[in-house]
């Protein structure tokens, strides 16, 4: 307090360097779902906390004893004789501290996909125990460009300090704001309680955050631009598969009427099952239509699947499937997966059986439409460069078959164009 007082907006942009004392807690929980909370929280309080203590109070006491030190206090508080050891064990610590958070890029680009607003991309898990570790090669290669050029771009540690003071003191303000509607939401808190824990948190976060703002032409930008393009990203795939599914309900031949005209004028039946995946459960899935139009076929028994993701982490198992028949050996199957799980369909339909519909897979054949998304101008909805933007993504992003791990000699698809 008396700092402040003395020198008052001094004291106030010297927040912006104080934080970089503070800067590697965030990596603590960007490990959450490798771990678990219980041991971070021994981690944190058993040895990275008071470590850290140890070492700001030696690094204190040196510049107490010899103010000079200051260019580097870190590595002259080490005898001379560990100089070099110290320098492997802080390169190891980096190395160990980048993994942690491109780890934690991993999960959360999973957890985006699940929720709907990234791109389905390939996820290679690494272990058979943990489901949470996954390996995104897309994303992990997206990362070491990024850092090549910030490397490139900001050549020395303490350029790219601005850089690193905005992302983090952004992440932390992100962080509370996030924390505190789940202490609203989901904890039930007072809100006159969440207030107050917001007001003293977000004091001390947006203090450091604006401290950092002074520093956006010296390398601070680097973030926010990198930032906002994930942003625009992720919201354009987000809306633009609500306009896609729009588009298709649009389309659509209502379910009901459909299923009675059938058993009016019933078509040739095939043996074996047909699974039709859609997203809308009231109306005719494409990939049936077109194989009723062009095949002149129905199998005897035709399921109508929906995959929902869910906003929670795992999906309890009693509402993990729901079977209803709908007449005419036509079913409605419910498949719902927690957004950290992963969607694996011959699994969970395996499991129908219980449910009173049996599969056999060497019996079954999936349908699946593919659609050909083409960005019309004269449609409302977003901009068309985000039109554009999202049929790019739309053509690159991994099959909804790879996703839901449906086997490819299962599989038929049928086209449809879809313009947004």
């Amino acid at each position: 307090v008396r700092f402040f007082h003395t020198h008052g907006l001094q004291a106030f942009i010297s927040l912006g360097g104080v934080v970089l004392a503070l800067t590697g807690a965030e990596a603590l929980y960007a490990d959450m779902g490798h771990f678990g909370k219980r041991p971070i929280r021994l981690a944190w309080f058993g040895f990275v906390l008071p470590a850290l203590v140890l070492n700001y109070f030696g690094q204190g006491a040196m510049l107490l004893e010899h103010p000079a030190a200051v260019d580097n206090p870190f590595f002259k508080i080490v005898p001379h004789a560990l100089l070099y050891p110290m320098i492997g064990l802080a390169t190891a610590a980096a190395v160990i501290a980048s993994q942690a958070v491109i780890s934690g890029a991993f999960s959360m680009t999973r957890e985006a996909m699940s929720l709907g607003y990234s791109m389905r991309m390939p996820v290679v898990h690494t272990s058979r125990e943990m489901s949470g570790q996954v390996f995104v090669p897309w994303v992990n290669s997206f990362l070491l460009v990024m850092v090549l050029l910030a490397v490139v771009g900001f050549r020395s540690s303490d350029s790219l300090s601005a850089a690193y003071g905005i992302a983090v003191t952004g992440t932390m303000a992100i962080t509370t704001l996030l924390a505190l509607v789940v202490a609203r939401r989901q904890w039930h808190w007072n809100g006159v309680v969440v207030v107050l824990v917001g007001a003293v948190l977000l004091t001390i976060d947006l203090s450091f955050f604006g401290a950092n703002l002074i520093k956006v032409d010296h390398g601070g930008w680097f973030p926010l631009v990198l930032g906002l393009g994930v942003f625009v990203l992720m919201t354009t795939w987000r809306r633009g598969r609500e306009l896609v599914v729009r588009g298709i309900r649009q389309g659509g031949l209502a379910l009901a009427p459909f299923i009675e005209n059938i058993s009016e004028h019933p078509p040739l039946r095939v043996p074996g099952t047909a699974v039709f995946l859609t997203a809308n459960q009231a109306s005719v899935p494409h990939s049936l239509l077109h194989n009723l139009k062009h095949n002149k076929v129905l199998h005897e028994r035709n399921v109508l699947l929906t995959v929902e993701v869910l906003d929670t982490p795992m999906a309890d198992a009693t509402e993990h499937l729901r079977v209803e028949s709908l007449g005419g050996e036509f079913y409605r199957l419910e498949l719902r997966f927690g957004f950290a799980e992963d969607p694996n369909v011959p699994l969970s339909l395996s499991q129908c059986a219980r449910a009173g519909l049996p599969f056999d897979m060497m019996d079954t054949t999936f349908f699946l439409s593919r659609e050909t998304v083409v960005a019309d101008k004269r449609r409302p909805g977003m901009a068309l460069w985000r039109d554009k933007l999202f049929v790019f993504m739309a053509r690159n992003a991994l099959p909804a078959t790879a996703f839901f791990q449906i086997p490819g000699n299962r599989l038929i698809e049928l086209g449809a164009q879809v313009e947004i």
